[in-house]
């Protein structure tokens, strides 16, 4: 690759050049109309032949725009291709990773130390996110926080879904609750994800919380180089109807691991789904992730979900989650 520059905007000054270590970079301002698409034009002037991008980050608005600042050039799309190399993890991205993975578990431990009854939702939230990231700052000296953020629902309201937002609902003894931990570094992300419950847990609710950890750790097994995804998804489909609990299982079971945050996302090339065909390679870094909801007013109702990260080795997987699952260790007594 003979040159690479990045287009910023000046209100971010030259906070873009000093992160991309590489690169050059082309500062734009606001005082006319798309000078981010003049300063496009500028810096592909001097090339020639096809010039690349990818098409589904792109509106079709801004993809018009594209097209009047280099005309007469062919457009192509690359967002497939380069997708399939970002799946494929350096050593150097899987270092990264598995430190921000550690990470997390440092944010499990910190909702479990923070959850009592009466303790309002954000109140155990902001204190997971508070010891994330002294241990990034330990870890990453230098960093820069930005992204680092924490989920922790509980009820059987709140738990239904996988993104719901925190509230300032407060903890109660038997309630059924799920943390998720997502500490960023540089980028890139690392998650966990626990069902838990204070004090006790009801029958019916240790039952499915059961069967999920059971359909969690089959998973977890069948994460090995040259197994297809769809056939991980199929394979724990009959477990869940095995048990007829298909119908409450809510997404996917699992997702690439790497660059991701709120504002951009996953790889839909590495989920664990069973319309996705992609045959998993060592170096790859995906999630094994079973949530089955049961509906407010049936027995056991609310959301259960675990998740731990793998990177896909030659012989397996390796776990690189630390942070214990299951009833014999989240059923948190105060």
């Amino acid at each position: 690759m003979d040159k690479v520059t990045t287009i910023s905007a000046l209100v971010d000054w030259g906070h873009p050049w000093r992160r991309a270590h590489i690169c050059d970079n082309v500062v734009y301002t606001d005082w006319h109309k798309d000078n981010f698409w003049r300063a496009v034009a500028q810096e592909l002037a001097p090339s020639r032949g096809k010039v690349a991008c990818e098409f589904d980050t792109m509106s079709i608005d801004n993809m018009n725009k594209f097209k009047l600042a280099v005309p007469d050039r062919d457009i192509v799309d690359i967002a497939e291709p380069i997708m399939m190399k970002r799946i494929k993890k350096s050593d150097e991205e899987i270092a990264l990773i598995k430190s921000i993975a550690a990470i997390s578990d440092v944010g499990g431990a910190a909702i479990v130390e923070a959850m009592d009854e009466g303790v309002p939702e954000y109140v155990v939230r902001d204190y997971a996110i508070d010891k994330m990231n002294d241990e990034i700052a330990r870890k990453h000296p230098n960093s820069e926080f930005r992204d680092t953020w924490a989920w922790w629902q509980t009820g059987p309201v709140n738990t239904d879904g996988a993104h719901n937002p925190v509230t300032t609902r407060r903890l109660q003894k038997g309630d059924i609750c799920i943390m998720n931990l997502f500490p960023i570094v540089s980028g890139y992300y690392a998650a966990l994800e626990r069902t838990a419950f204070l004090d006790h847990v009801p029958d019916e609710h240790l039952r499915l919380w059961n069967i999920n950890c059971e359909i969690h750790r089959k998973g977890i097994q069948l994460i090995k180089a040259g197994v297809k995804c769809q056939d991980i998804a199929l394979e724990l489909n009959e477990i869940f109807a095995k048990y007829n609990l298909l119908e409450t299982r809510s997404f996917g079971y699992g997702h690439s691991i790497g660059t991701l945050t709120h504002y951009y996302g996953r790889e839909a090339a590495l989920e664990l789904r069973e319309d996705v065909e992609t045959v998993l390679e060592p170096n790859m870094c995906i999630t094994m992730e079973p949530m089955i909801v049961m509906p407010v007013g049936q027995p056991g109702e609310g959301g259960y979900r675990e998740h731990n990260i793998h990177i896909v080795t030659e012989t397996g997987n390796e776990d690189i989650t630390g942070f214990p699952f299951g009833p014999e260790h989240l059923v948190v007594k105060k």
